[in-house]
C-alpha cells in the first residue's frame, strides 16, 4: 500500500546558460517548484512541478500550482492509502476541475515513491520497455536565419536526433528555408507554440515542401476543430502539444484527423496515468507519440525519460543532456547524450535512477513549505 505522510514544496531559481525565447517571450532564469515526498514505509522521492512563471503556455504558473498543491491535492492525498499510484489520478480529479501541473507534480512524485519502495526503476515500474531513447533538441527563435543556421550546426554536430525550430509570424518562413538549404537532409522540425491564427497559414503552407517531421502546435491551445482544418491542406504532419490535455482530446484529435503525431507532457495532462492512457491509445491506432519538455531540471527530466522509454515512443524526444539548459544541475549524475544521440535510460537503478543534489537545492531555494498527515 502506498500511504504519504508529508510533502515538502521548495521553489528553487535554476539560472539557463543561455536566454531561451519562443512566440510568447523569454526566459533567462526558471523558477521551478520542487516537491519531497514521504511515504509510511520510509520510502522518499522528488519530483517536480512543470508550471512556468506566467500562464503563457498553460493557465497554470508556479504561484497557481503552488496555492492548488497546498490547499486542496496534498489533503486529497496525505494520510489516505492507495492500492498503487495508477490509483491517485481518480482521487484528484473527482470533483476538482483544472490544475493539471499542479496534480501531476504529486501524482507523479507518487509513482517515484512506489518506485523507490518497491526497490524498481520507475521506467519498469511504468512498463517502460526501450533501454535507449533518441535525443532531440529544442532551439529558440533566434535573432537572424544565420543566427539559426549555426544553432542548428552544433546541434547536428553534437549528435542530436531531431532538431526543433521555434518559429513564430514574421520569423518562420526564412528562417526554415535557411536552415533546410544548409542541412538538406537534417532531421527538423517546427514548433510554433499556438502563434498562427487560421487567416494567417501562409508561412505554415509555404514550409510544407522542406520535408519537416512536423509541425508543433501552430494555432491556438484549445482549438482542435482549426487544426483538422489545417492538416487537410498539409502533407506534413500536423503534432499536438498544448491542446492535448486528456485522453479524450487525443481521442478527438484523431477522430477528427486535426494531426497525425502527439507530443504528451507527463505534466500537462495531469501526470502519469493519463498519459499511459494517451500512449496505449495511440499506440492502438497507429499514431507515434514522443516526450517533450519543459525546462525541467534533472528531476523532471527522471520522470520524462522514464516515461519515454515506452514502446510507443517513436520519435526522439526533448531530453536533451543537462549541460544543454544548465551550468550546474541538481542532481548527480547530471543526464547526459552519448555522440550519437542517445540517452540511457536507468533500468537498473531503484526509483528515479538520479541522486538530488540536496546542499545544491538548499542553495538555490527562495520557499518552502511542509504539509504532513
Amino acid at each position: 500500500m502506498l500511504e504519504l505522510t508529508s510533502l515538502t514544496l521548495r521553489e528553487i531559481r535554476l539560472p539557463l546558460r543561455e536566454p531561451f525565447t519562443i512566440s510568447s517571450g523569454t526566459m533567462v532564469d526558471r523558477r521551478i517548484a520542487l516537491l519531497e515526498l514521504h511515504d509510511a514505509s520510509g520510502a522518499r522521492a522528488w519530483s517536480e512541478c512543470v508550471a512556468d512563471d506566467l500562464p503563457n503556455y498553460t493557465s497554470e504558473t508556479v504561484d497557481t500550482a503552488w496555492l492548488a498543491i497546498t490547499r486542496w491535492i496534498a489533503p486529497r492525498v496525505l494520510g489516505r492509502r492507495f492500492e498503487g499510484p495508477g490509483d491517485v489520478h481518480a482521487a484528484l480529479e473527482l470533483d476538482f476541475r483544472g490544475h493539471l501541473m499542479a496534480k501531476a507534480a504529486v501524482e507523479m512524485g507518487m509513482w517515484g515513491v512506489e518506485a523507490t519502495r518497491l526497490g524498481v526503476s520507475l521506467a519498469r515500474l511504468l512498463g517502460g520497455t526501450q533501454r535507449t531513447i533518441p535525443v532531440g533538441i529544442s532551439i529558440g527563435v533566434q535573432p537572424s536565419p544565420a543566427h539559426l543556421v549555426e544553432k542548428v550546426r552544433s546541434a547536428l554536430a553534437a549528435g542530436y536526433r531531431k532538431v526543433k525550430l521555434k518559429i513564430m509570424p514574421g520569423r518562420d518562413i526564412a528562417y526554415v528555408e535557411a536552415v533546410r538549404t544548409a542541412f538538406p537532409d537534417a532531421p527538423l522540425m517546427a514548433d510554433a507554440n499556438n502563434a498562427y491564427m487560421p487567416d494567417n497559414v501562409d508561412a505554415l503552407i509555404a514550409m510544407d515542401d522542406l520535408n519537416l517531421m512536423m509541425i508543433e502546435q501552430p494555432l491556438a491551445w484549445e482549438d482542435i476543430v482549426r487544426h483538422a482544418d489545417l492538416q487537410r491542406r498539409l502533407k506534413t504532419p500536423i503534432c499536438l502539444d498544448e491542446s492535448i490535455t486528456s485522453l479524450d482530446r487525443a481521442q478527438d484529435m484523431i477522430t477528427l484527423g486535426a494531426g497525425r503525431i502527439i507530443n504528451i507532457k507527463p505534466g500537462r495532462v495531469g501526470g502519469f496515468a493519463e498519459s499511459l492512457a494517451i500512449h496505449d491509445y495511440c499506440e492502438s491506432n497507429g499514431v507515434p507519440v514522443w516526450c517533450g519538455g519543459m525546462l525541467e531540471s534533472g528531476i523532471g527530466r527522471a520522470y520524462n525519460v522514464a516515461l519515454a522509454s515506452l514502446s510507443n515512443f517513436r520519435k526522439p524526444g526533448d531530453l536533451s543532456p543537462s549541460s544543454r539548459y544548465w551550468a550546474q544541475d541538481v542532481v548527480t549524475p547530471e543526464w547526459t547524450m552519448s555522440p550519437d544521440g542517445l540517452v540511457t535510460v536507468p533500468f537498473d537503478i531503484p526509483g528515479i535512477g538520479v541522486a538530488v543534489d540536496r546542499d545544491r537545492i538548499d542553495a538555490l531555494t527562495v520557499r518552502t513549505e511542509t504539509l504532513s498527515r
